[in-house]
């Protein structure tokens, strides 16, 4: 698949660290033999919170030089920078200082950073040091969630390239509705959802790549499809319309009208509580086995789990949505258990 997307066009190839439980870079490394390697910009990224030292930081990258059969990364980021994250890591461990040691040594030639965390977060990130790119989630429906469309523009602004991650959000984007479907089907244009999900990005200045996972020979072949018809401007401004009138709509029929603002964070007590919302309003929209995987497998990556949550309802008077959130919890627990 890796071969026939560089084949059909696509130079840009994403992998990271720890995918595929440590195999990604491996196998990428394989799919990029036999004269691939120099038909691609190749992007990994440097596991921070692995690192228990600077040393560690040098070690691991070339280990994922070794890994990747080449003697340089193009695009090379510090994964996952947090609140957390940011003081114990990177400034401690005076990471984008190493970052610059091995681009000037040629193992690296661009630096950036991908980010999961609030808006206040990425714009401290972003202007503390002059990287070269970043990388976001965004997509039609997390316009305000994480750096958003804000995080977007300001990156823009100084000058960042910025690749989106996220832009189907998990899949949810692909498998739509009916009552969503119907709003797109408004449109003379006729798009699959994928491709309006997509063509959002496409459409916008600010945005230099959008990364698309794909698992099968189709999706990567309907992809490249899409890809080829996209530029700036793409989509009319009646089309920009029905893009938020399906987002409004999504809204609509979601469980719980949680924006994933954040203004809730963080939680006295760390529950996870945008996190926690996503899964019960990802099993009430019909993707209960994304749901059931994401309650389990990453809400506890951000905090605590709802079943911890003590009513002290700091939260809800924080809330923009007015949502009763110590209530809303226990219904999220009572589904997941």
């Amino acid at each position: 698949m890796l071969r026939d997307a560089i084949d059909s066009g696509v130079n840009y190839i994403d992998t990271a660290y720890l995918y595929h439980e440590g195999e990604s870079e491996l196998i990428t490394g394989n799919a990029l033999a036999d004269g691939y390697r120099s038909k691609t910009f190749l992007a990994t990224k440097s596991p921070i919170w692995l690192l228990n030292n600077s040393d560690d930081f040098d070690r691991i990258l070339d280990e994922q030089l070794k890994k990747l059969k080449t003697d340089h990364i193009d695009l090379y980021l510090l994964h996952n920078i947090r609140k957390e994250y940011w003081r114990t890591k990177v400034l401690d461990f005076n990471l984008f200082e190493k970052a610059q040691k091995a681009k000037k040594a040629g193992k690296v030639r661009y630096i950036g950073f991908s980010l999961h965390d609030d808006f206040n977060t990425f714009k401290q990130v972003t202007d503390f040091y002059p990287w070269d790119f970043c990388q976001i989630q965004l997509n039609y429906m997390d316009t305000a969630y994480q750096a958003g469309l804000g995080g977007l523009r300001h990156a823009a602004k100084k000058g960042l390239g910025v690749v989106i991650m996220e832009p189907l959000k998990g899949g949810n984007l692909a498998n739509i509705p009916a009552s969503v479907q119907a709003v797109f089907d408004r449109s003379a244009n006729k798009r699959t959802p994928v491709e309006w999900a997509l063509s959002y990005l496409w459409d916008m200045p600010e945005v230099s790549l959008v990364l698309s996972g794909m698992s099968s020979p189709l999706q990567t072949e309907e992809n490249i499809a899409y890809a080829a018809r996209s530029r700036i401007g793409c989509l009319s401004a009646d089309e920009r319309k029905i893009v938020a009138a399906a987002n409004k709509e999504f809204r609509n029929i979601t469980a719980i009208p949680c924006t994933a603002c954040s203004y809730c964070m963080p939680c006295p007590h760390r529950i996870a509580i945008p996190y926690a919302f996503t899964a019960f309003n990802d099993y009430h929209i019909g993707n209960r086995e994304r749901a059931e995987h994401y309650y389990r497998e990453v809400v506890h990556r951000f905090g605590k789990m709802p079943c911890e949550c003590t009513t002290c309802k700091e939260c809800e008077k924080l809330c923009p949505q007015g949502l009763k959130i110590s209530t809303l919890l226990a219904d999220v627990h009572k589904l997941f258990g």
